[in-house]
């Protein structure tokens, strides 16, 4: 099977799965019917989804400028989900063109329609790797041909964890890879949290899919910034995160924390 081109090769259609929902409440086209009608279940159990993952994604490109700005020149994007432009790499490049962004996600279907569609300049590139062993993703050698580990690196780990449980130790995982970062480096970090609103129905959306929904209370996101230090205005919902236009309608029902942190030591 394909689709847009891209074979399907080792690609589990039967059940929904998190990158390909999000992309089809984003608007996008690479997901399949399982995934549309998943998305459909969590719209209707919590309407601002949409609007909510839209403002996550807003968030990300204001995070991305943020930390380029600053100076960083590469980027380690883990769990990037699906291409949808403008992609990391096209946010970051448009402030400074030398940047270079490893891609990293566990789906095939993302590799393969990352492989047909990033940049082949040699400054972009995804791999196969699976933020559970994040030795692995550090170690990988497409990972180290591209990102320098001596240089600041910026960490994006935008609507991911969520899909973690405590068993698979999360906070642990985020240890790993800031250890490995030198100092200058950032963590930009998106999670989901029923702090505003009970998702209860939402995250039953999820018990058919490839992941569950483990939602996250205000302090427990903070937690996983330790050893950095949060720049203003801190952890915030995201259309709140240094907002550059006018926040969404219904803003604060947006059920998404978002933070951009340094690591200084």
């Amino acid at each position: 099977m394909t689709q847009d081109g891209v074979e399907a090769v080792n690609i589990d259609t039967s059940k929904p799965h998190p990158a390909r929902i999000y992309d089809y409440l984003l608007g996008g086209k690479d997901n399949y019917e399982v995934d549309q009608q998943a998305g459909d279940r969590l719209a209707a159990a919590a309407p601002e989804a949409r609007i909510g993952v839209r403002a996550n994604r807003a968030f990300l490109q204001r995070a991305v400028r943020y930390v380029v700005g600053g100076g960083v020149r590469q980027v380690l994007d883990i769990g990037t989900g699906l291409p949808t432009s403008p992609n990391v790499h096209e946010i970051a490049q448009s402030v400074a063109p030398d940047v270079r962004v490893a891609y990293v996600d566990n789906d095939p279907i993302v590799a393969a329609h990352g492989n047909a569609l990033l940049s082949r300049s040699g400054t972009t590139r995804i791999v196969l790797g699976d933020l559970r062993d994040p030795r692995s993703v550090l170690d990988h050698p497409d990972v180290r041909q591209l990102i320098d580990f001596d240089q600041p690196v910026a960490l994006l780990l935008v609507a991911i964890l969520h899909f973690l449980t405590e068993a698979d130790r999360p906070a642990e995982i985020v240890a790993t890879l800031r250890d490995a970062l030198p100092a200058g480096s950032f963590l930009v970090l998106s999670h989901a949290t029923g702090d505003f609103a009970d998702r209860s129905a939402a995250q039953a959306v999820y018990s058919d899919a490839t992941a569950s929904l483990n939602l996250r209370s205000r302090a427990e996101v903070e937690r996983f910034f330790e050893g950095f230090d949060l720049v203003e205005p801190g952890l915030a919902q995201v259309p709140f995160w240094r907002p550059d236009a006018p926040p969404p309608q219904h803003s604060a029902e947006i059920g998404f924390y978002g933070g951009v942190a340094r690591k200084t030591a």
